[in-house]
């Protein structure tokens, strides 16, 4: 750009057709501090710290065993009905006594988490400490 230097006589000032940038910049930094102090306020910040899963699609295996919680609090080994305190001794039947096989738990949504968690415990108490949680896939996942 060039520059002209003009000697004029006369008090009349020229148009500057120049845009004055300084309001501007004082708005953008206004709402840059507004935006600095909001920004933390609005995520949710709880303290857990969450595990990292690199977790592959496990092949499903040739008889998997199921322990299914109903609704209604009723255990289930398959499709037999169980009571709790023979949850070990049925558990050892089904598997043939080998507790390094993988038991699978299917809880109804309604049941509280507590119960899932003492079922859980139950299982681990008689040895079967390979638990996987059973879920239904989301429509459109992949």
């Amino acid at each position: 750009m060039g520059a002209q230097l003009q000697q004029s006589t006369d008090d009349d000032l020229a148009p500057v057709h120049d845009i004055n940038v300084t309001p501007f910049i004082d708005v953008i930094l206004v709402l840059l501090i507004i935006f600095m102090i909001a920004a933390p306020l609005a995520t949710v910040d709880l303290p857990v710290d969450l595990p990292a899963s690199t977790a592959k699609q496990q092949p499903r295996p040739d008889k998997p065993i199921f322990v299914s919680l109903k609704s209604d609090g009723t255990l289930a080994i398959g499709d037999t009905p169980i009571s709790r305190a023979a949850i070990g001794p049925s558990l050892d039947q089904v598997a043939g006594g080998d507790r390094t096989k993988r038991i699978f738990v299917r809880a109804d949504k309604v049941i509280p988490y507590g119960e899932v968690m003492k079922l859980m415990n139950d299982l681990r108490d008689t040895g079967y400490v390979k638990i996987a949680l059973v879920a239904l896939e989301k429509a459109g996942s992949p």
